[in-house]
């Protein structure tokens, strides 16, 4: 168990929290603010427990330079809006200077500071020692609640907790009770989905699944590489022509290991990939040879809601179809909606699985929804999480 904010005594110490404000932006304005709301628990705590706080966060790619576009004064400013405090947003491109320290030093108890784009400095992303102590030298303590930003060894994520005591927030807290708690002590059966396009992405999520769980669920683009190491015709799908020994591996593993490896038997066909194509539905055996699978099928969809119905934990990462387009976006909903309907605790793995439910607007019938992607896939390998690991001890 890792220390969180509410095991120290926060009154009169200056905080930098490390958020995830790496949002969504179009035309310069916020598209997507959870993740702004998602830090609001912690800094409300952090405040009102007499503490001045300083967030740092990235957005975006600016590759070491300072870049108008990226810069997190449309953040600063959606801050404002949703936490009701003032926000001194330090618009500074060397992200920490003179100026910066003086600010910081002069913040009273209950006050918020938002420092500028970590990743305008080339040091952040390059864990540079000289840059985590300049961070570190603004506060007392540090807090880590960017769960999103965890698997990388960063200056703000990892360097800085070499130079302050290192306390994880109430988000990362959450995300470790419910993804180490799928990984531990699952309610059984446990029921692990995956989808996506590629059987590479997953490896290793499968491989450590398969000690730990009673069903895997596969659907997505990986699907066909599946389907093909099986010897069935995909048409024009997706398929990883290199890894179809590893998925053909990973079904013997799957034998050995005595957990059920469920495939798709039906798929939704296009005559393209478009959002209007022209579509089928097709068994395994009958796949049209000029035709490409975007979706898994009814019978599938039925396979796989029964499944999830009878399930004690779910665990799912990946979308069954593109379901970005409304056409195949069916499989995918079916998933989400199964899980919504299930009495098993319900654990989203972030990414595209995220945003699909919230497409479909069933975020409050999920158990949690992780806000890593990368990051809850390479806790759920077993790695060892920098942005976790560095974070003191109970």
């Amino acid at each position: 168990m890792k220390k969180s904010v509410k095991d120290v005594d926060l009154k009169g110490k200056r905080i930098i929290c490390r958020c995830d404000f790496n949002v969504p932006l179009e035309d310069g304005k916020i598209s997507d603010d959870r993740r702004i709301a998602s830090a609001l628990p912690t800094v409300n705590y952090l405040l009102e427990n007499g503490a001045s706080v300083i967030l740092i966060s990235h957005l975006g790619r600016p590759k070491g330079k300072p870049n108008e576009e990226f810069s997190l004064a449309p953040v600063a400013k959606r801050l404002e809006e949703l936490s009701g405090k003032k926000v001194i947003f330090a618009k500074n491109d060397a992200v920490v200077d003179d100026s910066v320290r003086k600010a910081a030093a002069a913040l009273e108890p209950g006050q918020l500071m938002l420092l500028e784009n970590l990743r305008f400095r080339a040091e952040e992303e390059a864990n540079d020692p000289v840059f985590s102590k300049e961070l570190a030298e603004l506060a007392d303590i540090y807090v880590n609640d960017a769960f999103g930003t965890a698997h990388r060894a960063h200056a703000s994520t990892a360097g800085i907790a070499d130079f302050l005591p290192a306390l994880s927030g109430f988000l990362i807290e959450k995300e470790l009770r419910f993804l180490g708690g799928v990984l531990d002590d699952p309610k059984r059966p446990f029921v692990a989905i995956l989808g996506g396009s590629k059987v590479s992405d997953k490896i290793g999520v499968i491989e450590n699944l398969m000690r730990k769980a009673d069903s895997i669920v596969i659907g997505g683009g990986m699907a066909y590489t599946f389907l093909k190491a099986r010897g069935f015709e995909i048409g024009s799908s997706l398929c990883e022509e290199d890894k179809l020994d590893l998925a053909r591996e990973l079904e013997e593993k799957a034998k050995a290991e005595g957990v059920e490896l469920l495939l798709p038997v039906d798929s939704k066909c296009a005559d393209r990939f478009a959002a209007d194509a022209g579509f089928c539905i097709a068994d395994n055996e009958d796949m049209p040879s000029q035709m490409m699978g975007l979706d898994i099928g009814p019978k599938t969809i039925e396979i796989y809601e029964k499944v999830i119905k009878g399930a004690g934990t779910v665990f799912w990462n990946g979308p069954m179809g593109v379901f970005e387009f409304d056409a195949f976006a069916e499989g995918t909903r079916a998933v989400a909606e199964a899980m919504a309907k299930s009495k098993a605790v319900t654990v989203v793995g972030g990414g595209d699985s995220a945003a699909a439910v919230a497409k479909f607007g069933l975020e409050e019938d999920m158990t949690h929804i992780s806000t890593g992607g990368g990051a809850s896939l390479e806790f759920l390998e077993g790695k060892i999480l920098p942005g976790v690991a560095c974070l003191q001890d109970k």
